[in-house]
């Protein structure tokens, strides 16, 4: 691996992108994320949990009461990396 790699914070088991979060890190975002779903890389997860093995994506542009992106969640093998 390259030097930067001890630089970059551990991931946690669960993390949301949504700042408003109680799961949300602003410093692993400073890094590139990816996860990877049932073997799967996805690049429209909001959140995640890999203990318990889901992930939050957006329902196509359905809103919610408030404007926010309706979400599902998807159980599965869950996986984060940096990039």
């Amino acid at each position: 691996m390259s030097e930067e790699a001890p630089q970059r914070p551990a991931l946690p088991d669960r993390l949301s992108i949504d700042p408003r979060s109680p799961h949300h890190v602003p410093a692993i975002f400073e890094h590139e994320v990816g996860i990877r779903f049932n073997g799967k890389e996805r690049d429209d997860v909001e959140e995640y949990c890999i203990s318990e093995g889901w992930i939050r994506v957006p329902a196509g542009k359905t809103l919610d009461r408030k404007g926010q992106p309706l979400m599902i969640k998807l159980k599965g093998k869950v996986e984060a990396f940096y990039k």
